[in-house]
């Protein structure tokens, strides 16, 4: 059974789009009570995208989750992806749960075909090995005969396949509504369910609420 309290979270980002999401995932665990770490592992790929999507240029890798909350990180610790003997690299090292936002078509097959040639693919078949939670939040389309086997691979490791496909049933208003409802999505996945995601509750409900 997964902690309640104290929970130890990995976060890898890759270079597929969707910065926006990672960013807003880092939010919700620095904000989350039960939470107690989170080791941060982002590719070169996925530097690159923080620096084009959200504008946080390169430099010091080491203050990268602080430019990215937009204050000093008190739990999020940025781990380098070529250094595969970290802490998450072992099995003995205890993680409550892993998710990769944005998963590249790339660092998918990495994941799928085990290869464990750098730090998030590493940590990914750890958590697979260990029989621990998992989440792709895979990021490109179409998806050609290889993303799909390769999502179906993974799958059947162990892993959760959740694409980036934002919600409308909330009726949401802004990007940050879409973005914020799916980062919760991933959480609840990773038993760590937020009060700011929107449950549905039936039609008749809705329509009630707009009476």
């Amino acid at each position: 059974m997964p902690r309640t309290e104290g929970q130890i979270i990995t976060v890898g980002v890759s270079g597929a789009s969707g910065a926006i999401l990672a960013q807003k995932m880092l939010v919700l665990l620095e904000e989350d009570s039960r939470v107690a770490r989170v080791h941060l592992v982002v590719t070169e790929a996925g530097q690159r995208l923080f620096a084009e999507e959200l504008g946080l240029a390169s430099g010091d890798l080491k203050q990268l989750p602080g430019r990215i909350l937009g204050r000093t990180p008190v739990k999020i610790v940025l781990l380098p992806n070529k250094d595969v003997g970290a802490s998450i690299a072992s099995g003995s090292y205890e993680v409550d749960a892993m998710v990769v936002i944005p998963c590249s078509m790339g660092t998918l097959a990495a994941i799928a075909g085990g290869t464990s040639d750098d730090l998030v693919a590493r940590a990914a078949d750890v958590m697979l090995k260990e029989g621990r939670k998992l989440v792709l939040c895979v990021r490109d389309t179409p998806f050609n005969r290889i993303h799909l086997e390769n999502m179906l691979r993974a799958q059947q490791a162990g892993a959760v396949i959740m694409p980036t496909i934002p919600a409308f049933y909330d009726q949401a208003k802004t990007i940050d509504d879409l973005v914020r409802q799916y980062a919760c999505r991933v959480l609840a996945q990773m038993s760590l369910p937020q009060e700011k995601m929107y449950r549905w509750s039936g039609h008749s409900a809705s329509r009630e609420a707009k009476a």
